[in-house]
């Protein structure tokens, strides 16, 4: 079997199928609050991110003056 095909987005159909089960697991009222905490995580996890990344950038130039400076 194909791996790229296994990767692929699903299309139109795929879409509402996943639709129509979410709103038969979750209910009509409880998809607005599973959508804000679905956002809510991914800033989260953004922000998270960036914290690593800037520490390491702040890392990198400490080892770098420190290099220097030696």
């Amino acid at each position: 079997m194909n791996t790229i095909l296994l990767l692929s987005l699903p299309g139109g159909s795929e879409w509402l199928l996943i639709f129509l089960a979410i709103l038969l697991l979750f209910g009509g009222k409880k998809i607005p609050e599973l959508m804000r905490g679905i956002g809510r995580g991914i800033r989260e996890f953004n922000s998270a991110k960036n914290d690593v990344q800037q520490q390491i950038q702040e890392g990198m130039k400490d080892e770098g003056k420190r290099e220097s400076g030696a």
